[in-house]
């Protein structure tokens, strides 16, 4: 699998507001599936980083669909109405060489956090993955809307998402402690279940167990040593000097502190395309793969073990065929942030 079937729609929806999807002249309800609203819609243009889509329908009425900082809105004919309302900040990224990307890339994520949880891919996930949602929220620190997911942080009380075949997964010890400390202090009740709870993974100086059915003590010595250093709190844990496949994924700190391993090859890349963009954001090197700044969505996760795919009907059966959801959030996260920090 590569990138998604080529099928246009658009959703519409950041943070808390109500979820839709716009799809040949139909805007659905994403999480219910009803139909809101339905034309004979023709010369159909979707804009998604302005947050809009034009279309006439065959009787030759203008309809534009459009998001802002407010709400989302309908217009027909020059009349406005509220689909659903909610303020959060959508900044343009003015003066950014990027900012096209980054206003798409930020959309992406924001339509993905449902009740307040950053889920995955809402369509495919029920619950968000720590991992995902760490990175997520380093882009939400960046463009103010942390109060988006704030609550959901400050009620964890489970050092692991255990949502990878019920595995608890170490690295997760860090990605907790970290979202932690960008809402909130040492005095969370997770921090003493979590210091608590790493001896359990130590081994030696470093710490180890299963993250994607692999042990990888480089990345998840990394993430403890980047949260406990965030929360202030002491450190006694050494990154060990072994090769790991995924200590590239993490580029935040330690960059000195890496053994050469091989790069993750091209099918790899395309089913789970943040670890390119990871991996690519660690060494510096150009973009993983061609990225079209007109394309929608821009993101993607294709033949995920854990992944339901079933939901994925509402956009097309394809993406059901194909295994693939899209947008996704740790995609959409690990490209924004790459292309922040860069210009060409």
């Amino acid at each position: 699998m590569s990138k998604p079937p080529n099928i246009p729609f658009y959703l519409f929806g950041t943070g808390p507001r109500r979820k839709f999807v716009y799809k040949s002249g139909k805007l659905k309800d994403a999480v219910t599936g009803e139909i809101v609203r339905e034309w004979d819609a023709r010369s159909e243009l979707i804009e998604p980083a302005e947050y809009r889509v034009f279309f006439q329908t065959t009787s030759g009425h203008t309809i534009r669909i459009s998001e802002d900082e407010t709400g989302v809105w309908l217009e027909e004919d020059g009349h406005r109405t509220s689909l659903t309302a909610g303020h959060l900040r959508l900044p343009r990224f003015e003066g950014h060489v990027h900012a096209k990307l980054l206003r798409t890339l930020h959309q992406e994520i924001l339509f993905n956090i449902l009740d307040g949880k950053p889920l995955p891919n809402l369509f495919v996930y029920s619950k968000p993955w720590y991992r995902d949602a760490a990175m997520v929220m380093m882009v939400l620190a960046k463009t103010g809307n942390l109060g988006l997911v704030k609550d959901w942080v400050l009620g964890l009380r489970e050092p692991f998402d255990k949502n990878n075949a019920g595995n608890r997964e170490p690295d997760n010890l860090g990605q907790a402690l970290y979202m932690i400390s960008l809402v909130s202090n040492a005095r969370h009740p997770l921090v003493k279940t979590i210091l608590e709870t790493a001896p359990e993974f130590r081994r030696s100086h470093y710490v180890t167990g299963q993250t994607d059915f692999a042990e990888h003590p480089v990345l998840q010595t990394k993430w403890l040593k980047y949260g406990l250093r965030k929360l202030r709190l002491k450190d006694e844990f050494e990154i060990p000097s072994v090769s790991d496949s995924y200590s590239s994924l993490f580029w935040m700190d330690f960059p000195g502190q890496h053994v050469v391993h091989s790069r993750f090859d091209q099918a790899t890349v395309e089913n789970y395309p943040y670890l390119g963009w990871a991996e690519a954001h660690f060494y510096g090197d150009k973009p993983p793969m061609a990225v079209d700044a007109n394309q929608y969505p821009l993101t993607w996760e294709s033949n995920a073990s854990q992944a339901d795919y079933k939901k994925m009907a509402l956009i097309s059966d394809e993406h059901v065929k194909q295994k693939v959801c899209s947008p996704h959030t740790w995609h959409a996260a690990e490209m924004f942030l790459y292309y922040w920090d860069r210009t060409p």
